[in-house]
Parts: C-alpha cells; structure tokens; sequence
C-alpha cells in the first residue's frame, strides 16, 4: 500500500474521529457507566461507543483488513494476518473516567506488521494527530494544520515523559544518561504525540502496553523523524 492510499484512508477517518470524540466527550461530562473486565481494568460506555464508531468507518474504507480492538477482541483467537487495524477507542480509560484531559482514540494500519499510518485524537485538547509515512505527520489544532518534525520547541531543557510519579530505577536511570532535567507526568497515548512536536524529548517505560496502546503512537512518532529503540 502506497502513501497515496495510506493518506486516503487516514484523511477519511478525520471527520470520524472528530465526531466519536465529540461522543466520548459529552459522555464524559456526564459521567459514564464503569464495567470492570475479566483482566480488571475498566471499560466504560464511551469506551464502547468509540469502538463502534471507529469500527463501522473502519470496515467501510478497508473491508478486506481485518480490525482488532481492544475492547472487542477474542485474545483466545491467534492473529495470523500481517495487515490489520489496531484499535484502542479510548486510551487512559480511567482519566476518563476522572475527567480529566489526556485520554485519546486511537488507531493504527499495520501492514506487514508494522505501523504504516496512524490517527490519536485528544477530545478534551482539540488535538489530532495523523501520520501515513515518513515525513507526512501532521497535526490539527483550533481548525489549522501544521506538519511535524520532531524539532525541540524548548532548547533550554531535556523533558523526559512519566506515566505515573512511581517511576521505576531503570527509567530513571535513562533519564539520567541521557540528561533528562526535568521530567513531566502525561497519561495515554499523548506522550508519543509529544515527542513528535518535539515538546518533550524523550519517554522510557517498562514493559506493560499492549500493541493496541502504541501503534498509533509509533506511525505518527517515526513518521515525524523520531525513533523507539529498546534498551
């Protein structure tokens, strides 16, 4: 799949992200149903209702390409494909919940599996952020569209991303290798889209996230000139 077709099939799941988060949002105003699944984490209302938004448009655009969502996957099935959707409708569920303003949607187009393009929209932060190869990422904000490139936005200082104030001694650790000087806490998938506006430099993290909750995160940050290495 070329960058023609890549950039056909994200730029016709704008309008659609828009409108489900413009749902999950509202839902959230209003404080959403909470179900705890088998594996004890949260699902909630907006959660599902994300999911069957995204899925609906998915399976419109790209009916051959199998779509495998966080909240409606049968984990007991083996994937066996090379090119499928990734979905996470919401990640940072339980933000949500609290209402607060870091949850994302999210979706990735995995071709040979790895991220091809990717879409992360943050309702409550009127931002989206796509990618659909290198050099084309992109940002929408307050109705404008700026392109990405990782470039620092503060030269002054190296921001390292923390997903809780818990921190474990490896990643601080890394930090301190590479001169982390002040570290900022940010939930969900918003940490990649960060790093590819160059507001932060760096995010380390234990292994915990499932494929779900950084494929989208992955397209826009290495489509933006940034890189995910282990350590």
């Amino acid at each position: 799949m070329n960058n023609i077709s890549l950039k056909k099939i994200i730029e016709n799941l704008i309008d659609t992200f828009l409108e489900a988060g413009e749902v999950a949002r509202k839902m959230s105003e209003k404080g959403v149903k909470v179900t705890i699944k088998s594996d004890k984490s949260p699902v909630t209302d907006g959660d599902l209702a994300v999911d069957k938004i995204l899925r609906k448009k998915i399976n419109n655009l790209t009916s051959s390409i199998p779509i495998i969502s966080e909240e409606t996957v049968n984990l007991n099935i083996k994937n066996k494909s090379k090119n499928f959707w990734l979905i996470d409708p919401i990640d940072g569920t339980r933000d949500y919940i609290k209402k607060k303003d870091e949850y994302t949607l999210n979706a990735a187009l995995i071709i040979g599996l790895k991220p091809a393009a990717g879409i992360i929209y943050a309702p409550a932060k009127d931002r989206l952020f796509f990618s659909y190869g290198k050099n084309l990422a992109y940002e929408i904000s307050s109705g404008k569209t700026k392109k990405l490139d990782c470039n620092k936005k503060n030269q002054d200082k190296i921001i390292g991303l923390e997903n809780s104030t818990n921190t474990p001694k490896e990643v601080l650790d890394i930090y301190k290798k590479y001169k982390v000087s002040e570290t900022l806490k940010m939930s969900s998938s918003l940490k990649f889209c960060m790093l590819a506006t160059g507001e932060a430099d760096i995010y380390a993290a234990t292994a915990r996230a499932f494929e779900w909750d950084i494929a989208a995160g992955h397209a826009i940050l290495i489509h933006a000139g940034g890189f995910m290495t282990t350590h």
